[in-house]
Parts: structure tokens; C-alpha cells; sequence
């Protein structure tokens, strides 16, 4: 494990050959403030919006994905919206994530688990590359158990490939600021299609040691920025030959464009917009992902 990484705001993939297994280490710091700071969450809901969000980044960069990647969440929880967007790297921009959830003040009920937060309701996630006109999209239950389950059964169902995931969200206070600072992390498992293929005894019982002993990392472990990931990769895999490739560095970024807006307030009605509209005749749409406001002015709708 000779390379270094950066500690946050990145992901790291790293391979177990011998045993056909492949795996990613994600973690944000500065990625996952933004994407949870445009909008105040209660706790138990910003730690599932920031779990999404790191397995936005998990999924996208194992697809080595050209385009974007939404991961969303619908229940009949009062959390009954949570969605992260992944942004594989272009000509002008860097692989980004961003997110958002919605929450049912009236329901919501602080000492609620994620089951009662979400109720029931489905994960989907949608693939759209960039160079290609089709979009793929798989859709699974959401499990009572939380994103991270729900994401194994997505790749069990679609994929068919044994894989485990492990989510975490906290939030640090700072002196001073009394908004929370979100981190988030992630390590995610997978056998590889050709280990899954041959269904090799061995590979079957590498593959099981592997996966109790990555359900044993701590969510701390997750997103401490001050642990480097190669520590946190031998603490879990000391008995194995770990592989790690060059890390993948993660922003956080929002693709929202007011050119976009302004040609969907197009297909409205001159009264229909006037009623979006403020005194001053101009149309203000927020961002809910990364807080900005588009100023939409009549001249713009002409």
C-alpha cells in the first residue's frame, strides 16, 4: 500500500485478487458539508441524506461513469424524498456529488429509526451516460434496515453480484458555528463478476470471512479525516494482500442552470407565470441542492 491518499473528499478503490474481490473507500468532508448545508435537516434525516450522497460517490466512480447517477429514495415515511446525484468528471468540471432530502415536519418524529423515518417505499437508481441517448434504471424495496441493505438488494436483484456496504453520517460542531459540518463515508465489497461466475469454494469462503469482517468497521472509522484509509484498510484486512489504486478525488458540485429554467417557464402561460412571479415582475427559483437562486426576469421569457 505504498500510495497516499488524501483524507477526505475522495474515493479510494483497492482489490483483494487473490480472493476475487474488489473494493471502494469513500469519505467527504468539505463534498458533504455543501451538499448538506443548502438546507437544514433534522439530524436523523441529514444522516440518511449524507449515507446517500456517499453512496452516490461509491457507485459512481465503480461505474467509471460518464454522465450522472441518481440514487432516490420514495417512501410514506415522513422523510418521504431523499436523492444524491453523482456527476462523473467532464471537459470543464471534476466528478462531483450533491444531494437532498425532504421531511414531513408535522410527522417527523426525532426518535423515529430509519424504518418509521421512511416507512415503506422503494430505492431506485437511475444511470444516465452522457454519450449514450438510453437510461438505464433498477428499482428494489427500500429495506427496514437502512440504504446501505437497500443498495445490497439493488445489486443482488440487477446485478447479481454478492456485494456489502457499510454508510456513515455524522456531524462535527465547531466553535462558533452553530450549523453542523457533515461528514460522510463509506466502504463497499464486491466479488468480481468472473469470482461470481466460476463459484469457486474457496472464493465462496474468502468471500465470507471478508464480508463479517467489514461489518465490524465503526462508523467513526468511517469519516475520521485524520485516519489515513490505508490504516483503516489494514485494520480490516491485515491477513490479505490489499491492492490500492490512485485515489479519486470528489467534489461537491450542482449542475442547476437558470438557462434550464428559463426555458421550462417557457411552456407556461403568461398568467401562470405571473403568479410565480415576485412584485417586481421577476421569477426566483431556488436551488433546493446547493442553495442558489436563479433570477428569471421577464426579458429572459419573451
Amino acid at each position: 500500500m505504498e500510495i497516499s491518499s488524501p483524507y477526505g473528499d475522495f474515493v479510494l478503490p483497492f482489490d483483494i485478487a487473490k480472493a476475487g474481490v474488489r473494493g471502494r473507500l469513500v469519505r467527504l468532508d468539505d463534498a458533504s458539508a455543501r451538499a448538506l448545508g443548502a438546507h437544514a435537516l433534522p439530524e436523523p434525516a441529514a444522516r440518511v441524506a449524507g449515507e446517500m450522497v456517499a453512496l452516490g460517490a461509491l457507485l459512481g466512480t465503480a461505474l467509471k461513469l460518464d454522465g450522472r447517477l441518481t440514487i432516490q429514495t420514495k417512501g410514506d415515511g415522513p422523510l418521504d424524498l431523499v436523492t444524491a446525484d453523482y456527476y462523473g468528471a467532464d471537459e470543464n468540471r471534476g466528478r462531483g456529488v450533491r444531494g437532498y432530502a425532504r421531511v414531513d415536519a408535522a410527522r417527523f418524529d426525532p426518535e423515529a429509526d430509519f424504518a418509521q423515518l421512511v416507512g415503506k417505499g422503494a430505492l431506485a437508481i437511475t444511470i444516465e451516460p452522457r454519450r449514450a441517448s438510453k437510461t438505464y434504471q433498477g428499482i428494489v424495496e427500500l429495506s427496514p434496515d437502512g440504504i446501505a441493505p437497500s443498495a445490497e438488494t439493488y445489486f443482488a436483484q440487477s446485478e447479481q453480484l454478492p456485494t456489502v456496504i457499510r454508510l456513515a453520517a455524522a456531524p462535527l460542531y465547531v466553535a462558533g458555528d452553530r450549523a453542523p459540518h457533515w461528514r460522510a463515508g463509506g466502504i463497499m465489497l464486491q466479488m468480481t463478476p468472473e469470482s461470481a461466475k466460476e463459484g469457486i469454494e474457496s472464493k465462496s469462503d474468502d468471500w465470507d470471512r471478508l464480508s463479517l469482517l467489514l461489518k465490524t468497521v465503526e462508523d467513526l472509522e468511517l469519516v475520521d479525516i485524520t485516519l489515513a484509509p490505508e490504516t483503516l484498510l489494514w485494520r480490516l484486512f491485515n491477513e490479505d494482500e490489499v491492492l490500492v489504486q490512485p485515489p479519486e478525488p470528489v467534489i461537491f458540485r450542482c449542475d442547476c442552470d437558470a438557462d434550464r429554467i428559463t426555458q421550462v417557464l417557457k411552456g407556461y402561460t403568461p398568467e401562470e407565470r405571473a403568479g410565480l412571479a415576485d412584485p417586481d415582475g421577476i421569477i426566483r427559483a431556488r436551488c433546493e441542492f446547493c442553495g442558489k437562486t436563479h433570477e428569471i426576469t421577464p426579458p429572459s421569457l419573451a
